[in-house]
């Protein structure tokens, strides 16, 4: 198999919700095999071993301070739970440094729902249009903090940034960033072939 040309990178925070990562993985996997092959995901944080919301564990790839930005298409940040530590990760340092290294970059950026606050720390959000979670005003009012337009919908794209209000929509946030990388037909053809309508 060949390298492929749109390398995602999953950035994993201590604390991270497993469904909002897995429809990355799910997504990009099955256009790596059955779609036009050329997206693989990759995951780094900040320490080796990263444990999930709900006492999962998970292994990266890759620590933050080993990634090369210009190796990758894309980074992809799922949300999580204070209750498990997610804001210590997601606020630290290195995380917002990284952010704002793939933006610097031109590279396109996707979160599900929290994660768009880290994503608004960073500062690369202000002046733009976002959501994130929409269960709690105390998130959108956050994220509103940061200098953000919060709208109050699914999913908003501002400038090559993807957030959305809640894992509900975490799915179609993963098939626009496969749009952005790929094709619309691509798409489709991968969400069919997963039994999603198209």
């Amino acid at each position: 198999m060949t390298e492929p040309q749109n390398k995602v990178l999953l950035l994993l925070a201590n604390g991270y919700e497993t469904y909002e990562a897995s429809v990355f993985v799910d997504v990009c996997g099955w256009n790596l095999l059955e779609g036009d092959g050329s997206t693989r995901l990759y995951t780094c944080g900040l320490r080796q071993n990263i444990r999930t919301s709900f006492d999962q564990h998970a292994t990266v790839d890759s620590l933050i301070n080993e990634v090369n930005v210009d190796e990758y298409a894309a980074l992809a940040i799922p949300g999580g739970f204070e209750e498990y530590g997610f804001y210590e990760d997601a606020y630290a340092q290195e995380f917002l440094e990284l952010i704002r290294a793939f933006r610097a970059k031109g590279k396109l950026i996707a979160s599900v729902c929290v994660a768009a606050l880290p994503v608004g720390k960073s500062g690369i959000l202000a002046g733009k249009r976002a959501t994130t979670y929409n269960q709690n005003p105390r998130r959108q009012e956050q994220l509103r903090g940061f200098g953000v337009n919060v709208i109050n919908e699914p999913m908003v794209e501002d400038d090559g940034i993807l957030t959305c209000w809640n894992p509900s929509a975490a799915l179609g946030v993963a098939f626009r960033l496969l749009e952005l990388l790929t094709t619309p037909e691509n798409t489709r053809r991968v969400q069919a072939l997963m039994g999603f309508e198209s």
